[in-house]
């Protein structure tokens, strides 16, 4: 049976667990930069987009050199405008695509979509790619951090035929060139043909940035997916987390639900049975008092001995509800006297006549304890509820592997004290039940009331006790 002691928390103790505590930002941890950045997305899209818008005019002016360099070599006409135009078209691919990555985190999928077509239309129009290789990356790392895996793929599969083809395709100017004419236009010891084996514009040269191209977009997929996975680890932590803490809620809930239904179940069968023995004898009393004042004073004596064992009852109770480590007191007895009890209701003016209360109970102090309890919860609803019965016949019996109490009466004479709440019935059933055994309870088919109790016990548990 339990105490009364349930494993709610003691007051001013530390609740360790608060679901409401626990961010993403807590779990992934990280710089102060890292958290600045998760607090503030904004800042690192800014940052990402100045630093595109950087780098394209950086490297406008080397594909300026780059293009006069190459116009100088015979490799343009020399009434061309090429370096205008690469120049326009960089700076316009720089500034275009530093735009739409402000846009990457809200709508991942159209900014690559707009980018790829971006890319197209530089290639075309100039035959260069410039920065929009590398906000392409970006791009891809923000469809691969916000999506699904599968259409990260498919999404950087397309970009990367789409535009590998059109680079190959329309390419002048790429990384090789830019770096190699780069200043060609300064002096005549600028030969193409002394650093450039391959043709002019050839597909062998397009390899280094198809190379290129292809590094960097599966770079921005591969720290996307990282940075996805490190996301969804940190929600799963947090949703244990959050979890942990309703479990724990639920179960203090159970706890305090259940505390609360001990508390009830004890004080119903240490106070109500001993109440109900205490009117009646003092109705007895009442009505005895002046024909036979020797029998009242006698019932006003039993009175006053129920009602000292009901208060230290009652003590026991909430010396064990109170704070562990102050006492080791229980509501739980562990001497059961059986003839007292039934001669207590007997005194109260239930007619009972008893077999097998002399019976030797098992050492099992929680069987004892439910003897005691059932009979005297069936006494006491034969004596509220059924008043004034011409018979009430108490038997316990014990077999070797059980002990049974029956506790049956005829119906009552008087009417009752009410319906009642029905705890006392729980309650038995609930004592049993921890036992592993049952409770029967219900009308007679001749009238009255039957309680019936299986307990099991066991010898080997008595022995190793």
């Amino acid at each position: 049976m339990p105490t009364g002691r349930g494993p709610l928390t003691r007051a001013g103790a530390p609740d360790v667990l608060d679901a409401a505590a626990l961010t993403e930002a807590q779990v992934s941890g990280g710089s102060p930069v890292a958290r600045l950045v998760h607090a503030r997305p904004w800042v690192m899209d800014v940052t990402v987009a100045v630093l595109m818008l950087l780098v394209g005019l950086v490297g406008a002016v080397f594909a300026w050199e780059a293009a006069a360099g190459a116009r100088s070599l015979g490799l343009y006409p020399r009434d061309s405008l090429v370096e205008r135009t690469v120049t326009a078209t960089w700076l316009a691919g720089a500034s275009g695509g530093a735009a739409l990555l402000l846009l990457r985190r809200a709508w991942p999928l159209a900014v690559t979509a707009l980018l790829t077509v971006a890319s197209l239309a530089s290639l075309l129009v100039a035959g260069v790619l410039g920065v929009l290789g590398a906000c392409l990356a970006c791009a891809l790392y923000s469809v691969a951090a916000a999506r699904e895996p599968r259409t990260t793929w498919w999404t950087f599969g397309g970009v990367l035929v789409v535009v590998t083809a059109a680079l190959w395709s329309w390419q002048d100017l790429g990384l090789i060139e830019v770096v190699a004419w780069f200043g060609a236009a300064t002096g005549s010891m600028w030969e193409p043909d002394t650093y450039l084996a391959q043709p002019l514009f050839s597909p062998a040269r397009r390899m280094g940035s198809v190379l290129l191209l292809h590094a960097l977009l599966l770079l921005g997929v591969a720290v996307g997916s990282a940075a996805r996975a490190r996301r969804l680890h940190a929600q799963d932590l947090v949703e244990r987390y959050r979890a942990l803490a309703r479990e724990r809620d639920q179960s203090a809930a159970l706890a305090r639900a259940a505390e609360r239904a001990h508390i009830a179940r004890e004080m119903h069968d240490v106070v109500a049975h001993n109440v109900s023995v205490m009117v009646s004898l003092a109705d007895g009393a009442d009505a005895a008092f002046e024909r036979a004042p020797a029998q009242s004073r006698d019932a006003v004596r039993q009175i006053a001995r129920t009602g000292r064992a009901a208060l230290a009852d009652m003590q026991g109770v909430l010396g064990a509800l109170g704070p562990a480590g102050d006492d080791d007191r229980r509501a739980e007895p562990t001497e059961v006297d059986l003839p007292t009890l039934v001669a207590r209701f007997g005194d109260a003016g239930v007619p009972v006549r008893a077999t097998g209360l002399d019976a030797e109970l098992p050492d099992d102090t929680s069987v004892r304890l439910a003897v005691l309890r059932i009979l005297s919860e069936a006494l006491t609803n034969v004596l509220r509820h059924a008043p004034g019965a011409p018979a009430v016949e108490v038997c316990v019996r014990r077999t070797p592997t059980t002990v049974e109490v029956e506790v049956l009466d005829a119906g009552g004479t008087r009417p009752g004290d009410g319906g009642g709440t029905g705890r006392g019935l729980v309650g038995m059933r609930e004592r049993a039940a921890l036992l592993g055994g049952h409770v029967d309870a219900g009308p007679r088919p001749g009238g009255g009331w039957r309680v019936h109790a299986v307990l099991p016990w066991s010898d080997e548990e008595g022995d190793d006790r």
